[in-house]
């Protein structure tokens, strides 16, 4: 049953892919020939169509595209115009890069969102419940980039603590991740609150207090994982948002992933990275969507594919 649930998502996930990919061939092509970024201001007309013939781009478009869903049932991707090799293989040295930033940012959102969300819960409408909700809405409303210019302005231009850009150590980790978790922190304090709140009051909760349970027990033994399913829901849509939007951060910081990866090659029209990054970036949502609908059945084991 399980493996014919994945079949099927697999199955739709792939016509979204080739339709995503279908959208993004056309709309690359309307940034511009790339001959004007790769050849001389002063080329010759017959070197510009020597160009194009050698990178397959003298043909009519409808041409091209047909001759690129050929090209991916052979897994051939194409060929980067900037470095001149496999356009997958760049874009697969930079998701890495990614992947380890978002793995990073995520994993501590959730571990502080659940504490900080379970305990605001348990003493609704306190000192600490107050400040928590302030802290998370304004964490989940102030946009990535202001946050991120802010902070080199005062970390790295004013104060001069942490670098601008790179990876070199552990300081260069501290913006980008701060920047990319804040987000995912305040919406995921919000959704722990709500549904630990409603735990809470659950009759079986007034059970264990009947029968002298401790109340660290009841909160995080009881309440907080009937109230994980709707936390793994909204984390994993947070998740996928960033793999998929770190761009911006990514850009900001100069972190070599795949968001800068995907920006650089718009600038410089190199059709091949662009479409091979729209298409890791794909196939590594659809992965991690899998991955939490499995995570259901652990945490409830009532549901079924």
């Amino acid at each position: 049953m399980m493996l014919g649930y994945i079949g099927r998502r697999a199955y739709h996930s792939i016509l979204s892919v080739i339709g995503l990919l279908t959208l993004v061939f056309f709309l690359t092509r309307l940034t511009g020939d790339p001959s004007a970024l790769y050849l001389p201001l002063d080329s010759s007309v017959e070197a510009r169509e020597a160009f194009a013939r050698l990178n397959g781009l003298d043909q009519p478009l409808y041409v091209q595209f047909f001759q690129y869903l050929r090209d991916l049932l052979s897994f051939d991707f194409g060929e980067s115009l900037r470095q001149h090799r496999s356009a997958i293989d760049v874009a697969l040295e930079a998701f890495p890069q990614t992947l380890k930033l978002a793995v990073v940012a995520m994993t501590l959102s959730i571990l502080l969102a659940i504490l900080v969300g379970a305990l605001a819960a348990a003493r609704p409408g306190s000192l600490f419940d107050r400040i928590a909700g302030l802290v998370s809405l304004a964490g989940a409303s102030t946009p990535d980039f202001w946050i991120a210019i802010v902070g080199i302005l005062v970390f790295a231009v004013g104060l001069g603590l942490l670098p601008t850009s790179g990876t070199g150590s552990i300081l260069h980790w501290i913006m980008p991740v701060f920047v990319l978790m804040l987000r995912p922190f305040g919406l995921l304090v919000q959704v722990v609150r709500g549904t630990m709140i409603s735990a809470l009051a659950s009759p079986y909760i007034k059970t264990a207090h009947a029968k002298g349970m401790k109340r660290r027990k009841i909160i995080f033994g009881h309440a907080l994982r009937n109230s994980l399913l709707p936390v793994v829901t909204v984390a994993g849509d947070l998740t996928t948002g960033l793999i998929n939007g770190a761009v911006v951060v990514e850009t900001i910081f100069g972190w070599p992933g795949i968001g800068k990866l995907m920006i650089d090659s718009i600038i410089q029209r190199d059709f091949a990275v662009v479409q091979s990054t729209i298409l890791v970036t794909a196939i590594a949502i659809f992965i991690v969507n899998i991955a939490i609908d499995l995570l259901y059945v652990g945490l409830d084991p009532r549901i079924r594919y």
